[in-house]
């Protein structure tokens, strides 16, 4: 009996809070019809924008509510509401969850009431499962209702609430344009990198090589030592060269990638990482299972080496920890260290920034926990099809 009394309470107090919103949406009603009503006439245009903001805010509480209740979250898509006074009503009364949260506000007016045929069910079912329940020892007849009562209010909710298929399209192609922006910007900066790695590198040394084998040359016939030296000099510029254009080769795709895949590759950069770096490794493994594509290996590659270059840097912890998992959407991975934590995204030399830019590139999700004292965890869902 006892434990049907307390969720009863606990659904009452539900419903009480959601008779508190629902008593406050009707009071709003008059700020929306003023709000119409001089948009109409065009002397208080600048009125509805802000009357949708303070709707959605209204209806984030009730989101919040009814997550609270379900244990679900309610996803928000809605257009940032911005620009001049003309665009930001456009914006207001073209944006797909505007209908939907005006569609919920309106059914809201009738089902927000439910708190009302709750009080009625206590009376009745303090009689009557007091009886039932508390001296029968039979499961409570009416006072479960109570609770059916706040459930269905939190489904209702949920379903009213939830963004429609048009508004989640726009959402996503909005995701989309910002990934793209990220992409090129990216590639931008990857190409300049090269330019720069070639030109101040590989470039310098072979003009070095043409100058010595030229000197060499006219030194040959009457200087046979000094010529010597001089192609001796023109091998070791040639061997600094190759050396050059490996590294540049390292950094468009890793060719360890290819000869021992991921696992091999991940094993073979956190050894030479300094740290005391484990690796673990879940469905990666079997040689005659699908590989993932060559993309996303070079993605989770970087991701791993750009946590393990800045837990060297930065963590002050001499270990860390490298988990790469087959997922049934792609591939995970996670870097963790035990260091000083606190890693900011928006310090410089960190890396984080880069981390989110090459991931996002291929619709992939970063997820970093760094609190303060530790531990740093990284780790990246990039997905892909086996």
């Amino acid at each position: 009996m006892f434990p049907t009394l307390r969720q009863a309470a606990r659904a009452t107090l539900w419903l009480a809070m959601a008779a508190v919103l629902t008593f406050g949406t009707y009071i709003f009603i008059t700020v929306l019809l003023l709000a119409a009503g001089g948009t109409v006439v065009l002397v208080g245009a600048w009125m509805l924008p802000e009357a949708v903001l303070l709707i959605r805010r209204i209806a984030a509480v009730k989101r919040r509510q009814a997550a609270a209740w379900t244990g679900r979250e309610i996803p928000e898509a809605y257009e940032p509401i911005q620009g001049t006074v003309r665009e930001r009503l456009l914006i207001a009364v073209r944006d797909p969850g505007t209908l939907a949260d005006l569609r919920w506000m309106g059914s809201h007016y009738v089902y927000g009431g439910l708190f009302l045929l709750a009080l009625p069910l206590w009376a009745v079912g303090l009689v009557v499962d007091g009886v039932w329940a508390g001296l029968l020892r039979r499961p409570a007849v009416v006072l479960p209702l109570v609770s059916r009562l706040a459930g269905l209010d939190a489904h209702w909710s949920e379903t009213l609430l939830k963004p429609s298929p048009k508004a989640r399209l726009a959402e996503r192609v909005q995701e989309l344009t910002a990934t793209r922006a990220d992409a090129i910007a990216a590639h931008g900066a990857e190409l300049r990198r090269i330019e720069r790695d070639l030109h101040d590198g590989a470039q310098a040394r072979l003009v070095s090589l043409s100058m010595r084998i030229g000197l060499a040359q006219r030194a040959y016939d009457r200087d046979p030592a000094g010529a010597r030296k001089l192609l001796v000099d023109a091998q070791e510029q040639a061997e600094a060269a190759l050396s050059e254009l490996r590294h540049v080769v390292r950094g468009i795709h890793p060719p360890i990638l290819t000869d021992r895949g991921l696992a091999g590759a991940v094993r073979a950069l956190a050894a030479g990482s300094g740290l005391e770096t484990t690796v673990s490794v879940d469905g990666l493994e079997d040689a005659d299972g699908p590989r993932p594509p060559a993309a996303v290996e070079a993605a989770a590659y970087f991701v791993v080496a750009e946590a393990l270059t800045n837990a060297a840097k930065h963590s002050g912890s001499p270990r860390a920890a490298v988990h790469l998992e087959r997922v049934r959407t792609g591939l995970r991975a996670v870097v963790r260290d035990e260091g000083l934590g606190g890693a900011d995204e928006t310090g410089g030399g960190t890396g984080l920034l880069g981390i989110r830019r090459r991931v996002a590139a291929l619709d992939g999700i970063v997820t970093v926990t760094s609190p303060i004292g530790g531990p740093t965890m990284v780790a990246a869902e990039l997905p892909c099809v086996w």
